[in-house]
């Protein structure tokens, strides 16, 4: 799931500390927001768009950190929003449903391993590529 990638630039302490940061931020997130998952995405974004005309480490380890919360905000809501309506009318839950939330907790765990993986390792100026999410990266950010 995870590569890494060796890089020719060194990026500099305030460089591997603001990357590093882009990926705390959807942790810190997820504290304050956790039932609404829209939260972990608008606070992503918000740190992306300050940081868009930054160096390409940072900009190329911010745009990851939000299409990592992109998808994870398409997932959530749907298990969100399914709970919700199991909650609310009469609904059943059946096997389906209990599948499902299944995978999101693991989605959502194996994303949140990741992500303080990530941070560790940016923050020490190594370059971590995500499966699926570092080729897109890439092609935005060149």
């Amino acid at each position: 799931m995870i590569h890494i990638k060796k890089i020719n630039y060194e990026p500099s302490e305030h460089e591997t500390e603001t990357a590093s940061s882009s990926y705390l931020m959807s942790l810190i997130a997820i504290i304050v927001g956790l039932p609404l998952p829209i939260i972990n995405l608008i606070a992503t974004l918000m740190f992306y768009l300050g940081n868009r005309n930054t160096t390409y480490f940072v900009r190329w380890h911010c745009t990851q950190a939000l299409l990592s919360q992109l998808s994870l905000l398409f997932i959530n809501s749907f298990g969100f929003w399914w709970t919700i309506s199991i909650i609310f009318t009469e609904e059943i839950i059946t096997n389906k449903y209990i599948a499902y939330i299944i995978a999101v907790l693991i989605f959502n765990l194996t994303e949140f391993i990741a992500t303080i993986y990530t941070a560790i390792q940016t923050r020490k100026g190594i370059h971590i590529e995500w499966w699926f999410y570092g080729s897109i990266t890439n092609f935005i950010c060149k």
